[in-house]
Order: structure tokens, then sequence, then C-alpha cells
């Protein structure tokens, strides 16, 4: 395991343990971190973010032998799904041990569990001793961090420790698999597609609605500036509803100069595209634009965690 400085780490042992909050780094996005045997630590995450009460976090282990501590009933295919896949960014939602707070699960009778790949987390998870929550580490609804400087951006001097760990692997949240009801579902796309999951399962599993989870919201990853998926058919028609500055995120379109045009390339690649997209939308956002857009990426399954992300962060 990478060596990390060992006082920082401590520092947020400590943090942890007096009931207040870390930020830490996984491979998928930055975490906002606390004790999830404690609720009115819980409470502050939540009143910090503007998160619901009702909307459940996932609790973040360090290790496959603490699962049973916080679920039960596990089937065998979500067993198989954490050996493989786990440290890596899936999470399994199953049913709950009876301790397991209300205010981690949203008040449901399941919850959401994962080990993260991040070194420097797994080691603080581990020196602390008991699972962490590990809500996205920025405001409600917005784009989430992906650096140590997106996180200060988003709440300055509130959180007193910030575990820098460089940017983040995957950069979009986790694959969430609904284990919690008779027949399971992928609630959230992420990296982990629906074959290579099914193939490990043991049968087909596909999205669907299972159990509230996190990031499943109409509108959610939304940069502060309006933001639309756009196709090369319609760009010039929408460019011309849209006066003032705009921002493109493109792939493949072609632009005529346009001076109050401003294009940002993207990545052609799925897992490429994904690493970029947070740190580029906040870029684009601090543009100042009257819009953002999107050129819409292709539709097959390599892209489901993006189209996800994106359909989302230009809700109306």
């Amino acid at each position: 395991m990478v060596e990390y400085n060992t006082k920082l780490i401590e520092t947020a042992v400590r943090e942890l343990e007096r009931g207040g909050m870390v930020a830490f780094p996984t491979e998928t996005v930055y975490g906002l971190g606390a004790d999830a045997a404690n609720a009115e630590a819980i409470g502050r995450v939540y009143a910090l973010k503007g998160r619901p009460a009702d909307h459940p976090s996932i609790v973040h282990l360090d290790s496959l032998d603490k699962l049973e501590c916080w679920a039960a009933n596990i089937p065998q295919a979500a067993w198989r799904l954490a050996e493989h896949f786990w440290p890596g960014p899936m999470t399994l939602i199953l049913p709950k041990q009876p301790q397991v707070l209300p205010q981690v699960t949203g008040g449901q009778d399941s919850v959401g569990l994962r080990i993260p790949a991040h070194p420097l987390t797994r080691r603080l998870i581990a020196e602390f001793g008991r699972g962490i929550i590990g809500p996205s580490a920025n405001r409600f609804s917005h784009v989430s961090p992906t650096t140590a400087q997106h996180v200060r951006s988003d709440f300055g001097d509130s959180i007193p420790c910030i575990l820098d760990g460089g940017p983040c692997q995957v950069g979009v949240e986790s694959t969430i698999i609904d284990f919690s009801h008779p027949q399971p579902v992928i609630v959230r796309p992420g990296m982990l597609s629906a074959s290579a999951i099914s193939q490990l399962a043991g049968f087909p599993i596909k999205y669907g609605q299972g159990s509230r989870a996190p990031g499943t919201l109409k509108k959610h990853y939304s940069p502060h500036s309006p933001a639309r998926l756009v196709t090369e058919a319609h760009l010039n028609e929408v460019l011309e509803g849209y006066p003032g500055q705009v921002v493109l995120l493109a792939q493949t379109l072609k632009v005529s100069t346009v001076e109050r045009l401003r294009v940002l390339p993207m990545p052609q690649q799925a897992q490429a595209y994904a690493h970029e997209l947070y740190g580029m939308l906040r870029y684009a956002d601090s543009l100042n634009p009257t819009i953002i857009l999107i050129e819409e990426p292709p539709q097959d399954e390599a892209w489901a965690a993006v189209h996800d992300r994106l359909k989302r962060s230009a809700a109306q």
C-alpha cells in the first residue's frame, strides 16, 4: 500500500472520532466522510451539503470481512461480485443489519456498501476502525468533485480536514446494484458494464428502479450555468436561441468560427471522457456562459454512465 503522511491520517481519524467531517479521495469522486455509526455526525454532513434527510448514503469499508457487520442475508451473486470487483467502483445495496442507523439508509431497510480502491482512504478507514459514510464532497446536486481543489472551491474552510489523494482515476460515481429485492437491478450506471456484472453474477442484471439510491434524482451533477445536450443537426438552431457567451463540450462537432462560442474538446473514448467530465463541467461553469452545450456522446454500453450523468446535469 502506498505510504502517506501518517500525521495527516491521524488528524483525520481524530476528526472522525470526535464526530467531525473529513473529505477523502476515492477512485470515483471525493467523498465527505463521517462516522457511519454517529447520527449527529451524519447530520452535520447532510446539513453542510444541503442534502435531503431521506437521501441514503453509501458506507465505505476497508475490507470484505466487514460486510456482514452491515448487511444481512447476502445473496451468493452479491458475494461473487464483491470478491471480484472490490476494492473498486461498485456499490451493493443489501438488506441492512438491525443496528444500521436510519440516517444512513434514508429510512429504508437496505444499506449501500462499497470498498473504495484509493489506498489513502482504505488506510483511513482501517485506522478509524469503523465504516464511513461518503456522499460526494460538494453542495447537493452540484457537479461532483474529482480533485481536492474542487472540494475547497465548494466549501472553503467549512471542512477542517481534506485528504488530498490527487485526481480521481475513474471520475464518475460507482455502479450501484440493488440486491435488496428478489430481482437485482442496476439503479445507477457506472463504469462497470451491465454485461460484465451479469457474467459474474451468473444471470442477467439489467438497469431498473429499486431502492432509493444516491445520485438518481432527475436533476443532479449540475453546473450553476444551464446545460443542454445537442447534436450536430441542431447545433446552429440552438446557438441562435442563446445570445451571449456559449461553451460547447465537443467530441466531433465541427463549428464555424463564432466569436461568442468557446469550444472545449472532449475525449473520444468513454473511460477518458468520464475521467475528464466533472472537471470540464466545472471549468465551463467558471467561464460564466449563458449556457453550456454538450455534444451527445455515442449510445453504446460503454457510455451508459456518461449518458446518465449528462442527462441529469442538463435536466430542467
